[in-house]
């Protein structure tokens, strides 16, 4: 069960692994651009490519998909980058439900932990396998495996490296709830709240109005901001240049200290050095100010 490219490599790994994927579960299709295409998931088009069937239900307690999804006879299910499902659902498989969390679970539970963990300016990020429950990323981790976070990748790179790390965490996972189901013995878990954790930090959905870059924090926190955000759904600001103000400008990457376009933040300033004015390309900051003049 998944939906955007995170889920698709750990769905890949499983198949090319030989293991028996009976169908998939992903959003509805959607029209996207000017021309309202229909647009399926990254995980249908990988699904439908190999012939495995493809279930896109539009609620998740429909009774027709309840019941179709049960006639699967699926002994596990895997939650991959999907929506939260109900009890029926997540309930419904004789080995649970399990999910891959793109965080060091208990820390990081919500829609967005590869960004918030780099907006937060942390050095160490993962992923966590855990059985899913009632309430929202708080079931019992399973297995978690940790990486560096560099002091000025963003959350593109971070994103790529947590996927390759979570594919190869999947097929522990099935492997040894497997083993534990063939030896008739307990899946070792462990309570979330076992595991030590300094205060838990949350991992909201992003809006546009959270990507607003404020110039009342530091240079680091802004350079963290920036990252955390970049490619994708990417920093903004309104900006003053040459005396004209262009609103809603993407940014994409920063450097500390004075550049050729900069914002005062509070303790100094910062350069934006990668930009994008509406309606136009994105560029470096000195090929945007040569196509202004």
């Amino acid at each position: 069960m998944g939906t955007p490219e995170f889920a698709v490599a750990p769905l890949k790994a499983l198949v090319e692994g030989g293991y028996n994927i009976v169908a998939v579960v992903t959003m509805p299709d959607k029209p996207a651009g000017r021309g309202h295409h229909v647009q399926y998931s990254a995980v249908k088009e990988y699904a439908l490519s190999v012939g495995l069937p493809v279930l896109q239900p539009e609620k998740l307690k429909d009774e027709a998909f309840v019941k179709e999804l049960r006639n699967y006879n699926a002994d596990l299910q895997i939650v991959v980058a999907f929506r939260m499902l109900p009890e029926v659902v997540w309930a419904m498989p004789r080995l649970g439900t399990f999910n891959l969390h793109a965080s060091l679970l208990p820390q990081y539970r919500g829609a967005a932990p590869i960004n918030w963990a780099v907006i937060n300016g942390d050095k160490v990020t993962g992923v966590t396998t855990f059985m899913l429950k009632h309430e929202i990323d708080t079931g019992n981790v399973i297995l978690q495996e940790r990486i560096p976070i560099g002091a000025d990748e963003n959350v593109g790179s971070v994103h790529d490296r947590l996927m390759e790390l979570g594919t190869g965490l999947v097929l522990r996972t099935v492997d040894l709830i497997a083993e534990a189901d063939a030896n008739g013995t307990p899946l070792p878990t462990t309570p979330q709240d076992e595991i030590a954790a300094e205060a838990l930090r949350p991992a909201p959905k992003i809006f546009k109005e959270t990507c607003r870059i404020d110039c009342s924090k530091t240079v680091q926190e802004v350079h963290n901001f920036v990252r955390g955000l970049s490619p994708y759904p990417a920093a903004w600001c309104d900006l003053t240049i040459g005396g004209t103000t262009y609103e809603n400008v993407k940014v994409f990457a920063t450097e500390k200290g004075h550049g050729l376009i900069n914002l005062q933040c509070a303790d100094g300033e910062i350069s934006l050095t990668e930009l994008q004015l509406p309606g136009k390309k994105r560029m470096q900051a000195k090929a945007l100010l040569n196509g202004l003049r």
